[in-house]
């Protein structure tokens, strides 16, 4: 699932549970211009592969992108080597993710019910994917997630703190209850330590190795 940004491409009902606030997004973001977005930050010299560059610092083979969305992130792991599978509950953006990358796994699943019987070294859940889960199915998802790691893998997660949306001490919890240990915690993806009142997070969660 994607950042939050501002189509009119309204998403496909297909019956999965969505939250309000993704239904909300999906009504009112161009999927042309989203995605043209990193394309841009590139020609004005910016990153905007932030997240591949703190996945790829854990040395993975593997890597699941949990609400991949339009498949940026999946398709950058993939392009430095790493066997990248995508995962999202959105058929419409999946279908965008297939055209970029039709060689790589693409799964139409909700997070909270995934079960892809395996395991990798790294789960990442970029673009406010635990807030756009519905609020009931959030703890499930992170247990999905969790369940998909190796011994010693890592689950890291960026999202917003606002309004309605997890706090970090629920997402905490969350991980706690699927095994995972707290590991690092940034305000960007670029590793900036994390300010007194921040407004986004990106936190790092362990699994024990044994």
């Amino acid at each position: 699932m994607p950042d939050d940004a501002a189509s009119h491409d309204r998403p496909a009902d297909d019956g999965r549970p969505r939250s309000a606030e993704w239904d909300q997004w999906r009504r009112h973001v161009d999927l042309d211009d989203y995605d043209a977005r990193w394309e841009r930050m590139a020609e004005a010299g910016q990153n905007p592969h932030g997240e591949a560059d703190l996945v790829m610092g854990f040395g993975p083979s593997s890597a699941l992108d949990a609400g991949c969305g339009t498949g940026r992130v999946a398709v950058e792991l993939a392009r430095r080597g790493v066997e990248a599978v995508g995962v999202d509950l959105d058929a419409d953006l999946l279908a965008r993710a297939r055209t970029k990358a039709p060689g790589l796994v693409w799964v139409h699943a909700d997070l909270a019910e995934l079960d892809l019987d395996r395991r990798f070294d790294v789960v990442v859940a970029a673009g406010n994917v635990i807030g756009f889960v519905a609020a009931d199915r959030r703890a499930a998802a992170v247990g999905a997630c969790a369940a998909h790691l190796e011994p010693g893998g890592r689950l890291v997660a960026g999202f917003q703190l606002r309004a309605g949306w997890p706090t970090l001490e629920a997402y905490d919890g969350w991980c706690a209850a699927a095994g995972l240990v707290l590991e690092s915690r940034y305000d960007t993806w670029d590793r900036r330590p994390l300010g007194p009142a921040p407004d986004y997070a990106v936190s790092v969660h362990r699994r024990a190795s044994g």
